[in-house]
């Protein structure tokens, strides 16, 4: 009898939880039907997963098939709607005339959980973060950005990078680190006021942390903890994405000890310096947004975004002239015709250099780093061709549908510096080229990127020729898809352009 009686109490709980099950998913399928009545078209999501499972399997392929549902539409990530702005023109509609209402950032727990909601990038748009970033330009325009003294900053860190790359002629090696690197080094001299020698161990530990820190945001590791934030507080893999933060703050935070001890007011060195001295100015001002901790999340937030996106970008420059060594080719015989083999290319030879101007353009537009762009949120309910969109929905844009378009591009689906080419093969501005996004969250380092991104290619391609180790298999052209899109790792063969130079 005892049997009986606990078989039927297993089989109630059975039924009682499967009925809620039940319960919730019709809940939910009513929910997203009615979301779906009052937001712009878009894939069917499921219950709870929304189109998450697209988003993992195919999201380079997914976001550029959203243009199918019209200018804009609506996608889920998780159980949240999130806007795809799918056309230029409403892009700029919602960011640039509309530009505060669309400004926001997320409250995300996962960026809450490692930045304590300080810092610039991720910073929703309020008084802290315009404080924040106009500071910071103010300040990095003060050391240089945009002016010759980075330019030169740049081209003599690209000669470091050709000797550093020219112990391994002739070998295959991975590129990474020696391009980060170099890369960091520019940030580096700004903020910490130096740079740092590419086999200083400290500093290419932070670099392998760095790497190892976009690789866990870009897997399934980091979406667990978007979607399930109370993961936070349990063991396992993601807590090495606070260690890893952690490891970044104790490096700048050692910076800033060190500074603040030989701090002269009127001598300022880098960004850390007139931070500090922006802290000691602001003390009694209740409403400033200026302490150490702050100093330490926008120096991060500089120094990430400042090593990771360029570097991604010029290693994908690397694959795409092995894959065609053509547009290599062309790209070094007008390099040299302008500069020759010694004088170091500066921003103001790209007129004389047309092609090589476009290629890199391309390599940006077919490399497309930010595919869907860094999430935006409504910072209020506004409205959106004919649509009420409300306050704290999230909104990306579809950079890839965008810098791949079809009735735009000459050739939208192959890598081809002719997009940037006019009928006289000279150079000319795209208003769909929008790799620094647009509107008031543009990238705050566009100026520092685009010379830095000219100028180590141009060095590169002046002095050294890439090529694919023998019998290497095609690599994988979509990527690694997370915060940035990286290629899988790969290895390559550079050789000296000198010596052919001088054979000749």
């Amino acid at each position: 009898m005892q049997s009986v009686l606990r078989y039927l109490d297993l089989t109630s709980v059975a039924l009682a939880l499967l009925v809620v099950l039940v319960s919730l998913v019709v809940l939910e399928i009513f929910r997203l039907r009615s979301l779906k009545r009052q937001l712009p078209p878009g894939p069917t999501p499921l219950p709870f997963a929304g189109t998450t499972l697209l988003f993992l399997k195919y999201p380079v392929d997914l976001i550029r098939s959203l243009v199918q549902y019209g200018d804009l539409c609506t996608v889920y990530l998780g159980r949240k709607p999130t806007i795809f702005l799918n056309t230029l023109d409403v892009m700029k509609e919602a960011l640039v005339q509309n530009g505060t209402a669309f400004s926001g950032r997320p409250s995300m727990p996962i960026m809450e959980w490692i930045s304590g909601g300080y810092g610039i990038v991720m910073v929703t748009y309020n008084h802290a973060w315009k404080q924040q970033r106009r500071f910071a330009l103010h300040t990095l325009r003060n050391f240089g950005l945009g002016k010759k003294s980075v330019e030169e900053r740049v081209s003599e860190e690209a000669q470091c990078l050709i000797k550093e790359m020219l112990k391994q002629e002739g070998k295959a090696f991975n590129p990474i680190y020696l391009t980060m690197n170099a890369v960091s080094n520019i940030i580096c001299s700004i903020v910490f006021g130096d740079r740092f020698e590419y086999d200083d161990r400290r500093f290419a530990k932070l670099l392998k942390i760095l790497n190892e820190h976009m690789v866990l945001f870009s897997s399934w590791i980091a979406l667990m903890v978007v979607l399930c934030p109370f993961t936070i507080h349990l063991p396992g893999p993601h807590q090495k994405i606070y260690q890893n933060t952690k490891a970044f703050k104790d490096f700048i935070r050692e910076a800033m000890v060190e500074h603040r001890k030989t701090l002269d007011p009127e001598n300022l060195r880098d960004f850390i310096d007139a931070y500090l001295v922006e802290i000691d100015k602001n003390s009694s001002n209740e409403d400033s947004t200026f302490h150490e901790e702050n100093l330490i999340m926008s120096t991060l937030d500089l120094f990430l975004a400042g090593t990771e996106t360029t570097a991604t970008t010029l290693r994908w420059g690397f694959i795409f002239m092995m894959n065609h060594p053509e547009v290599q080719e062309r790209c070094h015989e007008e390099i040299t015709r302008v500069l020759g083999y010694d004088r170091a290319p500066t921003m103001d030879d790209r007129a004389k250099l047309p092609y090589t101007l476009a290629t890199v353009h391309e390599i940006m537009r077919f490399g497309n780093i930010l595919p869907s762009g860094v999430t935006h949120e409504t910072t209020q309910t506004t409205q959106l061709r004919g649509y009420t969109i409300p306050k704290e929905t999230l909104v990306m844009t579809n950079l890839a549908a965008v810098m791949m378009d079809k009735d735009h591009w000459k050739h939208p689906e192959t890598f081809n510096p002719e997009n940037f080419l006019d009928e006289n093969g000279q150079f000319f501005k795209d208003d769909f080229f929008l790799p620094f996004s647009l509107g008031p969250r543009v990238c705050l380092g566009e100026t520092l990127a685009r010379t830095e991104l000219f100028i180590f290619f141009t060095s590169l391609l002046q002095r050294l020729q890439f090529s694919w180790p023998p019998n290497t298999p095609p690599i994988d052209m979509n990527g690694i898809v997370g915060m940035v899109k990286v290629p899988h790792p790969f290895k390559m063969i550079c050789r000296s352009r000198d010596v052919h130079h001088v054979q000749m």
